[in-house]
């Protein structure tokens, strides 16, 4: 392509004058299945095109079908964002495109992921002695953190005899806990009948620690064994939060390993004030964070901190010969580290926010989120129809709509929640809290104002009216 420079700066402007005009689109596109697809051609060209029409179907196809994430009112789910310093080192290093699998296939990417890394655990307050690396997401990092569960509960023969004749394992997690950590259990081949629901308790809907050690109990003495427990702060539905602290000494009483998934809520732990909901996460094995939530890195920027890396390494690493960074047997290699083999340069994006906004930066945007999001709370608290079930984690709590004339609550929700997200001005979720279906709000986009929050009052309102 001779002329990509000229391409590579129209990319550039599109995509600043896309940010610059976000706060006009939809949040969420007026399409319906289907749409998209049938305005692209049926099978691919045999000969090349103009660039110019393929840059021209992109602003016209597929820019117009796009969910806006970047969207300053942007609620729903958690916010994936991509801080202009981000997407700038974005850029930089898929023009570089290394395969960061090894020190010497990457030397500044293996130690610019360290030195990161370590500023993470000094920005969080964890202790010395915790190291790590960047993963794709928390599924991959919780993937990792099982496996090392089932293969230091087999002494460190799963991998090589299989598990086939091995004891039935057993894995334990809170009721509220992410999806991602069922997907774990079946992909470790543990089986989702081995993973094992602690009850919930208290307001911020933590694991319940009587329960769990009762559940091991009868697991042992039934003829299972257990092998980890998967702590969780800041839960997806509602941010619930377990009582780290406390699973943490049960972990140590069993022989167990711990792991924290604290995904989205981790990034809050900047703020000192914050890190009550996470007291006694220097106690857990493994850690998992989102950068890319929260501190304004691109997708994908998982960290995954551990306090023994011997125990990830035994459980991922493979060395064959083509893979020896001869004469160097001291160095990191971070594939050794995941499931991946070919990594990429997640590094660079996460140093550059780091340095341009520095912590207080990044600290008061997080503190704003969370003042505006429980300003928004009590607003609604206030208003006729409606009854706020679940009191702000951070930023995040959930609602209802509940007229005394509706027969249906659950259906009437589910109504509103799609009306809301089809007026196209902000984007929300839903999710059952005790079998009742209710509205998440979370704020959490880099770039979004205490005006965009409160708009959320008028749309929620609004919108309820008319159903």
């Amino acid at each position: 392509m001779e002329n990509w420079r000229e391409w590579a700066v129209r990319a550039a402007e599109w995509g600043a004058g896309y940010r610059a005009r976000v706060r006009d689109l939809p949040v969420r596109p007026d399409v319906q299945p289907g749409d998209i697809a049938k305005q692209i051609a049926l099978s691919p060209p045999e000969k090349a095109e103009a660039f110019d029409a393929i840059f021209a179907d992109f602003e016209n196809i597929i820019a117009p079908g796009m969910t806006n994430w970047q969207h300053p009112r942007f609620f729903a789910y958690f916010a994936s964002n991509s801080a202009p310093p981000s997407l700038i080192a974005e850029y930089l290093a898929g023009a570089i495109n290394a395969v960061c699998m090894l020190w010497q296939t990457s030397p500044a990417a293996t130690e610019l992921e360290t030195k990161t890394i370590d500023w993470l655990c000094q920005a969080f307050g964890l202790p010395q002695g915790f190291l790590g690396c960047i993963q794709d997401t928390a599924t991959t990092a919780t993937l990792s953190a099982v496996l090392v569960m089932r293969e230091r509960a087999l002494d460190f023969t799963g991998n090589q005899t299989g598990l086939s004749g091995a004891p039935r394992l057993r894995i334990y997690c809170s009721a509220e806990a992410h999806s991602s950590i069922d997907r774990a259990i079946w992909f470790s081949g543990i089986g989702a009948d081995n993973l094992v629901r602690i009850p919930i308790k208290g307001a911020l809907r933590g694991a319940d620690p009587a329960a769990l050690r009762q559940l091991i109990r009868d697991d042992i003495a039934a003829g299972y064994k257990p092998a980890g427990i998967i702590a969780n702060v800041g839960a997806t539905g509602v941010g619930a939060c377990d009582p780290v602290a406390e699973l943490a000494a049960i972990a140590r009483e069993f022989d167990l390993y711990m792991h924290l998934d604290a995904a989205w809520a981790g990034s809050a732990m900047i703020c000192p004030e914050f890190r009550t909901l996470w007291t006694g996460a220097e106690l857990a094995d493994s850690i998992v964070v989102n950068p890319h939530k929260w501190l304004g890195a691109q997708i994908h920027c998982s960290a995954h901190f551990v306090r023994d890396p011997s125990t990830l390494t035994r459980t991922l690493a493979s060395r064959p010969d083509y893979l020896h960074t001869l004469g160097h047997d001291e160095v990191v290699n971070y594939s050794e580290w995941g499931i991946p083999l070919g990594r990429q340069f997640r590094a660079l994006k996460l140093w550059f926010v780091l340095r341009a906004y520095g912590l207080e930066g990044l600290r008061t945007m997080i503190r704003n989120h969370v003042a505006w999001s429980r300003e928004l709370c009590d607003k609604l608290r206030n208003a006729p129809n409606f009854e706020i079930v679940t009191e702000p984690v951070l930023s995040l709590w959930s609602f209802r709509y509940v007229p005394p004339s509706a027969a249906d609550l659950d259906a009437l929700n589910l109504r509103l929640v799609e009306a809301i997200n089809s007026d196209g001005r902000i984007y929300l979720t839903q999710t059952r809290v005790d079998g009742r279906v209710v509205i998440r709000f979370q704020a959490g986009q880099f770039e979004c104002t205490r005006d965009d929050v409160m708009s959320a009052y008028d749309v929620i309102t609004e919108v309820a009216s008319t159903l």
